[in-house]
């Protein structure tokens, strides 16, 4: 644990330091990228902690152990994207296990559960969380997971994660918080009472767009150890490189978020004045449903936003095309801007089912550029 004059240290802290002592042999301070797939042994049976890349790796220890300070979690694991995250947590389930799941989550979330495992015997309902007694009710004997993305991908709905993780706990149902959008700078589930958090780390934890990563995070050491054996087995771990990638990128997690909120705030009060746009998702405005939530469960309220425009998915798509700063593409979280229209793009796998973004939404990832050029790019794109 790093502490600072005898107390736990604050969070820029842990980001810089967490797992990341001057390493033995040099003193380097920045951890080392063990670029090597296996390890001497010092006899048969016997080693140094590591034996072979797959099962572990100092850097990737080093990255789990920052993420876990983090989020306030006794332990967490690395994976080589966030979907090899989610298919660790969906090898927990057995067949005929349910899943209740919200019904605006990212659409490979969704399709790993209804086009994956449904193979496997694994039923899925789809409900919006907003409502505590529709989830109840989509309850069965056989539930054995609760996933809840919050704020939501794309509509960014706000989620009241204690209230969730107490219904799926009295269903006996492990309860986990997909926190990608907010960073635990921003959010720390597990304090809020779910079991494990989830991140797809490529986003703002890795925040430069250049790596592609996931991790699980929990306080539970038994769920560790059954997740630990999966993550092995399975194999999707990050190279040494990609985990030394999400370490550097935590280090200015806390700066970056705080420009990232800030942007996004403005960006979403100018574009609640545009004429062309019909409505704005974005927690931190007073007249989204769940601000006042938000205020309570969040430290601000992101770098995310998505908005309807009039004239349906032709104008979302003609507007994504014009933007010159706002590059157009389907991740988030990097220190660049990024557009892209949600049913055509990251949500195209519900495209015809009743989960399916609104045809004219366009969704923002706000980035740290000077925010009068931003917002002069979505003036001439909008037109």
């Amino acid at each position: 644990m790093v502490r600072s004059a005898g107390r736990k240290a604050g969070f820029e802290t842990l980001a810089i330091h967490a797992g990341q002592e001057p390493e033995v042999t040099t003193g380097a301070v920045v951890v080392p990228i063990f670029q090597t797939s296996t390890f001497a042994q010092v006899a048969v049976g016997k080693n140094k902690g590591f034996e072979y890349g797959r099962t572990g790796n100092p850097t990737r220890t080093a990255l789990e152990t920052c993420l876990a300070s983090l989020e306030g979690a006794r332990w967490a694991l690395a994976f080589a994207s966030g979907m090899a995250a989610s298919d660790a947590v969906a090898h927990l389930l057995e067949e005929g296990d349910h899943v209740v799941m919200g019904d605006d989550v990212y659409g490979g979330t969704y399709r790993l559960f209804a086009r994956v495992f449904d193979r496997a015997g694994i039923s899925l309902t789809a409900v919006d969380m907003r409502r505590p007694a529709a989830v109840r009710r989509a309850i069965r004997r056989k539930t054995k997971l609760m996933w809840i993305e919050t704020p939501s991908n794309p509509l960014l709905k706000v989620l009241d994660v204690a209230a969730l993780a107490e219904i799926a706990h009295r269903a006996r149902a492990l309860a986990i918080a997909d926190n990608t959008f907010a960073s635990p700078y921003l959010q720390q589930p597990l304090k809020l009472g779910v079991d494990l958090v989830l991140h797809s780390t490529t986003k703002y934890l890795g925040g430069h767009s250049d790596v592609v990563g996931g991790a699980l995070a929990g306080n539970d050491p038994l769920l560790r150890t059954r997740l630990a054996f999966i993550q092995n087995a399975a194999g999707g771990v990050p190279g040494p490189f990609d985990a030394w990638l999400v370490l550097r990128g935590t280090k200015t997690l806390a700066v970056r978020m705080e420009r990232h909120a800030a942007n996004a705030q403005a960006i979403a009060e100018w574009l609640a004045g545009n004429p062309k746009v019909t409505r704005v998702n974005y927690p931190g405005l007073r007249t989204h449903p769940q601000h006042e939530l938000a205020k309570r469960q969040m430290r601000l309220f992101g770098g995310m936003l998505s908005f309807e425009l009039r004239g349906g998915e032709a104008a979302a798509r003609r507007m994504a095309a014009r933007t010159r700063i706002f590059a157009l593409g389907e991740s988030l979280g990097g220190v660049e801007s990024l557009i892209e229209v949600p049913l055509a793009m990251t949500h195209g796998s519900v495209r015809g089912t009743k989960l399916a973004p609104p045809a004219g939404l366009v969704r923002l990832s706000v980035g740290i550029e000077t925010i009068a050029d931003l917002i002069a790019d979505l003036a001439q794109a909008i037109g």
